[in-house]
């Protein structure tokens, strides 16, 4: 039987809803996580049969690494181990064979590039050493506080004049092909930002697509692509030891079906199984925006705008497809440097992925996709038996084109690119597994249409706009209901930041100065939304 009264409910125990509990019982909350499937993780998941490891969903976790929400949980004393390929990444070029990579040395990197054009490593370099001098701050600006007024401050003093914020601000609105042909004069630097711009899904073409990119190429020279050692589920495994020692209660098997409200403030949630359990602090839904405000509210509460909102203009992210294989050996890559990647981007030109944006963004199929491969084993030997390689794959659908026929044909494109890149990779085949946005979806409901990021990253459904018109927290038009997943600032990916914004803002909310910190704010909201 589940406790009757409790502080706080987190519907959900993906890695923020796991963050928003910790959070909230090391500060004393009697917390019940409450997860509709009977596995804890959300989408950090893996399985395991007869020696093989797969993730089921997300895998390489350098946001994970990196984030400074998830580096003090101390993740590490609860049994989480990382494991590194010997190259972080490589970006495929062209089918003979022609790569860019990112080296764990930055020099090595550097040299790779200045390789295939004078300058370019140079260049590299200077980049890199600028993320570095502003790592933290920005890290905390990101992901830690919002708004971002304190590390904002802190992010500007590392810059060291109103002039270098400026620039700043203007590098980080670029879109990705101008932020390529500003910082590098050869083909391989800029294909490098391109391929990290598309693990999100901002039109390259458009503002701030440059900002994933960046990011993410300087988060691989830094920490690197790794996965957890053992499987996803490691990682989410450590969250959940976490949460247990301060005293969270997490139960599985357990779908809230209704979030209960009286005079405008969330008073209890009620289970499929009939349970009632009531609150007396705050509920915390870490689901996507859609689920929130269209299943679990009564409808007739959600005020008109929002609903217009989320009916009209509420975007997911593009659907994913994803290959799973067994393979008796590894990829024999015409690239060298393939063969020791952890993550292989299988992309073409800076140029060439720009047409794959316009492609996914006009409704077409591209004929040449874009594929991000994950290449575990060679990360982690423990992944697949001796001497034989357990790899993912993944490419995306426009967005309205879901079904399963598509994604059957986008999965023939994609093993057909990886055999021209690859000759003799059919040979290799074991078995492998599609799964298509259905199977996304009916394994981790918040992943609607098969869509990662819970929502779409492009600017117009960020900050203020995230998940629609708002204030850019995860506070609710309701008192004490918060929403703590990837639909709020600042988006998709493993780093825990919505979890922990959201278990903030509702401490901030029940402390004494909480009639100060929720009414204005709260108020304003309804207004905006109704």
């Amino acid at each position: 039987m589940l406790p009757r009264r409790v502080d706080a409910v987190v519907i959900g125990s993906g890695p923020n809803g796991l963050v928003s509990a910790i959070t909230l019982a090391d500060a004393g909350w009697d917390v019940l996580v409450l997860e509709a499937a009977d596995t804890f993780g959300g989408a950090v998941r893996s399985t395991e049969e007869g020696g093989w490891i797969s993730d089921r969903f997300s895998s390489n976790y350098p946001l994970g690494v990196a984030s400074p929400v998830m580096r003090a949980l101390e993740l590490e004393k609860f049994g989480l181990k990382w494991s590194n390929a010997p190259l972080p990444l490589v970006h495929l070029l062209d089918e003979d064979g022609a790569a860019a990579a990112i080296h764990r040395d930055p020099e090595d990197t550097a040299k790779s590039l200045g390789a295939e054009h004078p300058g370019d490593g140079d260049a590299w370099l200077r980049l890199y050493q600028q993320y570095v001098s502003i790592r933290e701050p920005l890290l905390n600006a990101l992901l830690t506080t919002w708004p971002p007024v304190v590390p904002g401050l802190k992010l500007a003093r590392k810059l060291g004049s109103a002039g270098e914020l400026l620039r700043f601000a203007r590098f980080m609105a670029m879109p990705m092909h101008r932020m390529g042909q500003e910082l590098f004069d050869g083909r391989h630097g800029p294909a490098i930002i391109a391929g990290n711009s598309l693990h999100a899904d901002a039109p390259l073409s458009g503002s701030v697509s440059g900002t994933m990119g960046w990011l993410l190429a300087m988060l691989a020279q830094d920490v690197g692509y790794p996965v957890a050692t053992g499987g996803s589920s490691a990682f989410s495994g450590a969250l959940v030891r976490r949460a247990e020692r301060t005293g969270v209660l997490l139960v599985p098997g357990t779908p809230v079906t209704r979030v209960e409200v009286s005079a405008g403030r969330v008073t209890a949630v009620h289970t499929a199984s009939g349970e009632t359990v009531s609150v007396t602090r705050a509920v915390i839904a870490d689901t996507s925006a859609p689920a929130l405000y269209g299943e679990l509210l009564p409808e007739a509460l959600i005020p008109a705008g929002l609903r217009r909102d989320l009916d009209e203009r509420f975007e997911w992210d593009y659907p994913t497809v994803k290959l799973n294989f067994r393979l008796s050996g590894p990829i024999p890559w015409k690239s060298a440097e393939a063969r020791s990647a952890g993550v292989v981007h299988l992309a073409g030109t800076a140029d060439d992925l720009v047409h794959v944006s316009a492609d996914l963004d006009t409704g077409r199929v591209p004929a040449q996709p874009f594929l991000l491969i994950g290449q575990t084993t060679k990360s982690d030997p423990t992944r697949s038996p001796e001497g034989t390689e357990a790899v993912w794959a993944y490419s995306h659908l426009p967005r309205g084109i879901a079904e399963d026929a598509a994604a059957e044909k986008l999965a023939g494109r994609m093993e057909r690119a990886i055999e021209r890149y690859a000759p003799g990779f059919g040979d290799l085949v074991i078995d492998r597994e599609l799964q298509r946005p259905s199977a996304l979806e009916s394994g981790n409901a918040a992943l609607g249409f098969g869509a990662l990021g819970g929502g779409t990253m492009q600017l117009h459904q960020q900050l203020v706009f995230r998940p629609t018109i708002g204030l850019g927290s995860a506070r609710t038009f309701v008192t004490g209901l918060y929403l703590g997943s990837s639909a709020i600032h600042p988006g998709g990916g493993v780093h825990g930041a919505c979890g922990h914004l959201a278990a903030r803002t509702a401490l901030r909310d029940a402390s004494l100065l909480g009639p100060v910190t929720r009414t204005l704010p709260t108020a304003a909201l309804r207004r905006l939304q109704r």
